[in-house]
This record gives C-alpha cells, sequence and structure tokens, in this order.
C-alpha cells in the first residue's frame, strides 16, 4: 500500500487512541466491524469515502483531519499547478478487492474548521459492474469535468457526462463511478454536518 494511505490510516489509530477508545467501541459508534477498522488502520483494507466519513463522526472530528494537518483560519487558496505535484487520496470504489479506484485532490487542505469538502476527483477505468453502496449523514454535489459517470443513487441510477452535474442526499444508500472502461474527472463537494 503507498505511503499516503499508512497516513491516513495510521491518524485514524492515532486520533482513536488519542481518545482512549477501543477499536470494538469506534465498531459499535460508527457501525463498522472492528475488523474493517483494524483493517483500516493497518492499511490492509482501502475504504471508500463513507466508511471514513463514519469513523471521522464516530470520532468527533471533521473528515478532513485524516487528510491533512493544517489550520489556516482565513481563506485558502488552491493552485492548480500545486495540486498536480500534490498526492492525491486515494479510495476503494466499494468493491471487495482493495485496489485504487478514486484519487482525490483537496482543495481546501490547510482550511480549518471546514464542514465542506471541495475535491477534484479522478476516476479510474474499472471493469468493475457491481458496487456496494453506501450511505452518511450530509449532502454531496457533483460536477462532471471529463469523461462519463453513473451515480447509483437508491433504486435508480443516473448517467452524467461532461457539463452535468447531480446533488444529493448522502444518507440515501449511494455509489458513484466511471462508466465500464472509461476514466472520469469530477468536481465534488462533500457536506458534513459536525
Amino acid at each position: 500500500m503507498s505511503n499516503i494511505h499508512s497516513i491516513v490510516g495510521s491518524k485514524i489509530k492515532g486520533i482513536r487512541v488519542s481518545k482512549n477508545i477501543s477499536v470494538e467501541e469506534l465498531s459499535e459508534r460508527s457501525g463498522l466491524s472492528a475488523e474493517q477498522i483494524s483493517s483500516i488502520e493497518t492499511d490492509d483494507f482501502l475504504p471508500s469515502l463513507g466508511p471514513l466519513i463514519k469513523i471521522a463522526r464516530a470520532l468527533g472530528v471533521r473528515l478532513g483531519t485524516f487528510l491533512d494537518d493544517s489550520d489556516e483560519l482565513g481563506p485558502v487558496v488552491s493552485r492548480a499547478a500545486d495540486r498536480e505535484q500534490a498526492h492525491a487520496i486515494s479510495f476503494s470504489n466499494g468493491a471487495t478487492e482493495t485496489r485504487r479506484n478514486m484519487d482525490y485532490h483537496s482543495l481546501a487542505r490547510q482550511k480549518a474548521g471546514r464542514h465542506m469538502e471541495p475535491f477534484i476527483i479522478d476516476i479510474q477505468p474499472s471493469e468493475e459492474k457491481t458496487f456496494q453502496l453506501s450511505a452518511h449523514e450530509g449532502e454531496e454535489f457533483i460536477y462532471v469535468l471529463e469523461g462519463e459517470l453513473e451515480v447509483d443513487y437508491g433504486k435508480e441510477t443516473y448517467r452524467l457526462s461532461q457539463g452535468d452535474s447531480i446533488y444529493y442526499d448522502s444518507i440515501v444508500k449511494h455509489h458513484v463511478h466511471g462508466v465500464v472502461g472509461q476514466p472520469a474527472r469530477i468536481l465534488a463537494l462533500v457536506y458534513i454536518p459536525f
């Protein structure tokens, strides 16, 4: 697993230990299995965004705490050149294997106390046709910059092309993925009430 994944896993474990929370207690609070939490902390399992949001809420921290360490109180400017040179945070597509599927480029890594997480997300081509849907508190907005993607939302599937957007309540089970075999790039805003 690449070192960026170990950063996320070690941050989760560090926060959990600093708050004197056992893996079992975090499991109960988040609704995830103790095995899944241990696998995330040791980088045996590359999670999708949903489990990370559940862990963040259960630990009483914002999602961005796992992704950065900065505390900028004023505005944050994200330069394209800096974003392209920085390491992306990668998550799985929720399939059973732990391969990388989405590369998240944070647009507000240094902003302290934020409740909205803006990302540019590069979705890698995949031949996967079935996905594990997940739900979490909050709302999401997605704007397709390049390519095509599908959003499974409840019992519906929405196909979006370049220039299309979707805004939905994250409490409904959902999954975002590229059209089979094609890459895509999106702007995503994830709002998580704290």
